[in-house]
């Protein structure tokens, strides 16, 4: 059976600078998702939000915008304006676990309202014919929430759902709760993606092992901190390319140059990449040294010394 890998979205990574050079440099994603637009009560679409869906910014064959509301309008408002850029599918996000966002009633912690989500599906299908697919988790204070949910689902002509197999509360802490992931494949008629703690080869291996039915898999923070992940998953091989650490550096030093030009000053680009060093660090023989090691770099040129100081040492 053939698969089909996507990039899950992470607010403020994968934005369309980490998607283009992610893409350019590793390959292996058929499919990405940009992060949510979020509306916060104002029919408005930000600057950033606009930057990152244009086309003329984007060199990927496939991506998808995604919605994070709880309000029908809100959604519908989405749904024309990424239409108007050209777009077919939008992607509703059930599933951010952060408080801030599950406090107001949307992400995962929307999970347990089936009638507001019916609301939003219903008003977007009666007055659009944009393609809707939705990223959720299995619940936020428990896994069987999700349940209740699809009968609602059921309703609609969703694309897929892709599943997260945590709950909200859980954030990104303790394991995957694959036998609550089951009972949802074994539960709805829809198609059903995967996500959650893709982070090698043999995870991915297993989970396939686990569900023969599944033929999406979503790939999250594993594609951050192992960026060959998804073309060795591709190519069915644990060989890394006998140039791995150059193919990282010119990766990086990539992303690094465009944050820097479209950042205002050393203090928001090192935030930047300080970011993407607790997952780059993972890469490393000794992540906690590696990480420590950037993290008390002030300025950008001492930034930039111990960043070719640590590729130097690879080999």
């Amino acid at each position: 059976m053939s698969i089909t890998l996507l990039s899950s979205p992470l607010q403020g990574f994968t934005d369309f600078r980490f998607r283009n050079s992610f893409d350019h440099f590793f390959g292996g994603i058929d499919t990405f998702y940009a992060p949510y637009i979020k509306m916060n009560g104002k029919m408005v679409i930000k600057n950033n939000y606009q930057r990152d869906l244009n086309p003329d910014n984007n060199q990927v064959a496939n991506l998808i915008p995604q919605v994070m509301t709880n309000n029908p309008d809100e959604f519908l408002f989405v749904v024309k304006y990424i239409q108007s850029l050209g777009y077919k599918e939008l992607n509703w996000n059930l599933g951010c676990p952060y408080p801030m966002v599950t406090k107001q009633g949307m992400g995962s912690g929307m999970i347990c309202q089936p009638q507001k989500i019916d609301e939003v599906l219903h008003k977007a299908h009666n007055e659009s014919d944009v393609t809707i697919s939705m990223k959720m988790r299995m619940g936020y204070e428990e896994p069987t929430e999700i349940l209740d949910v699809f009968p609602i689902l059921e309703k609609y002509p969703l694309k897929n759902i892709a599943i997260h197999a945590r709950i909200g509360k859980q954030l990104y802490k303790g394991g995957t709760d694959l036998d609550s992931f089951q009972k949802c494949v074994e539960q709805t008629p829809h198609k059903l993606y995967y996500n959650g703690d893709i982070t090698s080869v043999q995870a991915f291996k297993n989970l396939q092992d686990r569900f023969t039915t599944i033929d999406h898999f979503m790939i999250g923070r594993g594609l951050i901190a192992d960026p060959f992940l998804p073309s060795m998953i591709k190519n069915d091989t644990i060989e890394y390319p006998e140039n791995r650490w150059q193919i990282f550096k010119e990766f990086h030093d990539t992303i690094y140059q465009q944050y820097d030009e479209a950042l205002s000053g050393p203090t928001p680009i090192k935030m930047k990449m300080l970011g993407f060093w607790e997952y780059f660090s993972q890469s490393f023989d000794d992540p906690r040294k590696v990480y420590k090691a950037i993290k008390k770099n002030g300025s950008p040129r001492n930034y930039r010394a111990t960043v070719n100081e640590i590729f130097a040492k690879q080999k």
